[in-house]
Formats: structure tokens, C-alpha cells, sequence
């Protein structure tokens, strides 16, 4: 048989394009390498899949080219999704920020796409590792343009689309073999790295304070978030830490307001009547962990009516702006996404095929577009797999 498409990637993009293509009447094979498709959906947001995001918007992404990701994301949007939840009557709630996750477990999303497939007669085949991609000779008008070679077999097909993902989780499979058909096209890549990852901090530890979690704004050069940091064993992570690290950019310090609703200084000066010493006095408004252990560190833990006016200058400026340098990031085991892969300018942004070679498209996080943290490489996963599958 010659498929109208072979899909290499049972993830959510593949997934979800299989059945889009499959529903027009399109022969579809999915191949996945695992011995089941969407371990990363099963895995994602604790075990409930944070599926989408309502607020999702071109902003929301990383890429050189920032416009790339609009085309897509008009065509199928988050109500798109949440109307295909509702129809297989999976429970959902809003977490916070626009964030959707399921109520009971992630696998539900695995087997709505599943039925999809099954429904759109889509063949999966998993257990099946691509070996290579074989393009059509030159000046060839075979019905069959590409020949994907595995380790069950050779199967042809007019189209072939790569939504094998980036880097991110090798434990559950994750591998270059995306960026290699890209190279071996031709394609050009823009430079990968983990991200949505914990930060590595230079010349600093504060295993002591593993554990302890403070609402804070974190602002890189371009960006900044409010949400929770979490202290590790090595350096930061928590939701701030990992918006922050799609934005990081080696030798570039991060500054940290861990106190955003307060301006530290007018809080001490208007304590200055209190005896409480300054650990004392700031654990009201951070965890005690924290506060005795800055106190410490800076050497200021006198009372606070004792404070001189150098000293509360100096609190405040760590609290309200603290510059932290890291050396790198916890790396792809850690990350949720990878950031970078082919390069937009190589893909139509109405189809994501190609523009060096015709039925060769690329779907999902193996492209240079990257969400942030909440549920918009999901979307952008449905998106992009909407537009190819409606155009295979």
C-alpha cells in the first residue's frame, strides 16, 4: 500500500494529525517508536495533562520568527479542544491562568486521540523505530514520493510528516531523529536548548532551603512572571524559574523581587519601633527558612528598630531586587520542552510543509516555536497538527 501519509511520532501532534488526515479519508500511518503512543501527554502536568491554555496568543511563544506560530493558532484554537474534551465528556478544571487540566488522570487525552484514530481508520504501528527517510529519486513523478525504512519494514507514502519532538525526556524516548530528516533535506535548525527547566545557580547552594517556595516576579531581559520559585538542591525551579529559563541566556543574571507587593524599605522604616529582630520580622511576609537564613547570610539580624539606614537599604535591595547568576540549566532529562529546532523559515506557516521539499512536513515541539509554561505547547501541538492534517 502507498499511504497518503506516514506520521513518525505517536505524540500529541502526531496523534492529533493522524486522525484530522484520517477523517478527510486519507490513508494514515502512524509510526511510534515506544510500545505506546503519548507517554509524554500521560506523564504531563502531574499525571492531569494541562491540555491547554484559554488565554493562549502569539506572545505566548518563543521563535525567530514570532509571526510564524499566528496562522496556526487562528485556524484551531483552545475552544477547538475543549469542545473535542467535552464531546468524549472528559471533567476538566481551570487550574489558574487560563490553565485546563484534566479533573482525573492524563490518560484520558491519550485515549480521546486514540478513539479519534481508530474512528478516522488510522493504522498505528508502535514498537517501530525509523531507520531512515527516503526521498524521491530526482526528476521522479512516482505516486510515491518517500520511502520511510524501519525495523519492521519499509512503507511508502505521497507524504511524510516528522512530529518526533525535541530532546526533552530521553527516559521516555525522545531523540534527534527530527532534526536529522530536516538535515537531511537540507533544512536548516536553529540552535537547540532545554528549556522550561530548573536553573543551575553559580557559586551558590542552598540545599538547606531545598523545598521552600516563594511567590516572587522574576524578570530576565525580556520577560517577566509572577509565580511561585522553588529552591532545590542545586538552584531554582518552580513555575517562575522555568518561564524564566526559556528566556535565559548564559552569563545574563536574573533578578528576583521576592517581595512583589511590598517595597521592602517603606516596610522596615515603618517598623522601626519593632524589637523583633529582622528574621523574626520578615517571616511574616516569606517563609522563616528564608528569612534566617538571609539574615544570616547578610549579617544583619539585630532588631529591626536598631537598623540603620545603609542596612535597610541593603534588605531591600536583595529582597526587592536579587540578582541570581546561573551556571546552566538541570539539562533535557529535567526540561519540559526543547527550545529551538527547524527553522520557520524553511516551512509554509499555512501547512508546515516544507518549502524545499514538497510532502515533507513538520508538526510540533520539532519546530522553532516553543509555549511557555501552562498548557501552550499543547495547543500549539494541536494547532500545528490541525493544519497539516487538513492539508495532507
Amino acid at each position: 500500500m502507498i499511504y497518503d501519509a506516514i506520521i513518525i511520532g505517536g505524540g500529541a501532534a502526531g496523534l492529533f494529525c493522524a486522525f484530522q488526515a484520517g477523517k478527510r479519508g486519507k490513508r494514515v500511518l502512524l509510526i511510534e517508536h515506544n510500545a505506546d503512543v503519548g507517554r509524554k501527554i500521560i506523564i504531563s502536568g502531574g499525571g492531569r495533562c494541562n491540555f491547554t491554555n484559554r488565554h493562549t496568543r502569539p506572545e505566548n511563544f518563543i521563535s525567530q520568527n514570532p509571526h510564524f506560530c499566528k496562522s496556526a493558532l487562528s485556524r484551531y484554537s483552545p475552544q477547538d479542544f475543549i469542545n473535542l474534551v467535552r464531546k468524549h465528556e472528559i471533567p476538566y478544571f481551570e487550574k489558574k491562568l487560563g490553565q485546563l487540566f484534566c479533573r482525573e488522570t492524563s490518560r484520558q487525552i491519550v485515549d480521546m486521540l486514540l478513539a479519534e484514530c481508530r474512528a478516522a481508520k488510522v493504522r498505528i504501528q508502535t514498537s517501530c523505530s525509523v531507520t531512515s527517510v527516503d526521498g524521491p529519486a530526482e526528476g521522479s513523478e512516482a505516486k510515491a514520493r518517500f520511502h520511510v525504512v524501519t525495523d519492521k519494514g519499509t512503507f511508502a507514502s505521497k507524504n511524510v510528516v516528522v512530529a518526533c519532538g525535541g530532546l526533552s525526556f530521553a527516559k521516555i524516548g525522545a531523540t534527534d531523529l527530527g532534526y536529522r530528516i530536516a538535515r537531511q533535506f537540507g533544512l536548516k535548525i536553529v540552535g537547540t536548548r532545554p528549556s522550561l527547566v530548573a536553573m543551575v545557580a553559580k557559586g551558590a547552594s542552598w540545599k538547606h532551603l531545598a523545598g521552600v517556595s516563594i511567590d516572587a516576579n522574576i524578570s530576565t531581559k525580556d520577560s517577566t512572571f509572577r509565580e511561585n520559585i522553588l529552591f532545590t538542591h542545586r538552584g531554582l525551579s518552580g513555575p517562575a524559574v522555568l518561564q524564566a529559563s526559556n528566556y535565559w541566556k548564559k552569563g545574563n543574571e536574573i533578578s528576583l523581587d521576592l517581595m512583589p507587593d511590598s517595597n521592602v524599605a517603606e516596610l522596615l522604616e515603618a517598623g522601626r519601633t519593632d524589637r523583633q529582630n529582622v528574621a523574626n520580622y520578615l517571616s511574616k511576609f516569606l517563609p522563616q527558612r528564608f528569612t534566617q537564613h538571609f539574615a544570616e547570610t547578610i549579617g544583619i539580624n539585630k532588631p529591626v528598630a536598631q537598623l540603620k539606614k545603609t542596612d535597610i537599604a541593603k534588605i531591600a535591595e536583595l529582597l526587592n531586587d536579587w540578582k541570581v547568576d546561573f551556571s546552566a540549566t538541570e539539562g533535557y532529562d529535567r526540561a519540559e520542552v526543547t527550545l529551538g529546532g527547524v527553522s520557520t523559515a524553511e516551512l509554509s506557516s499555512q501547512t508546515m510543509e516544507s518549502k524545499k521539499q514538497p510532502g515533507l512536513y513538520f508538526i510540533g515541539e520539532v519546530i522553532d516555536v516553543t509555549g511557555w509554561l501552562g498548557g501552550y505547547n499543547f495547543q500549539w501541538a494541536w494547532a500545528s497538527g490541525f493544519a497539516t492534517g487538513n492539508a495532507i
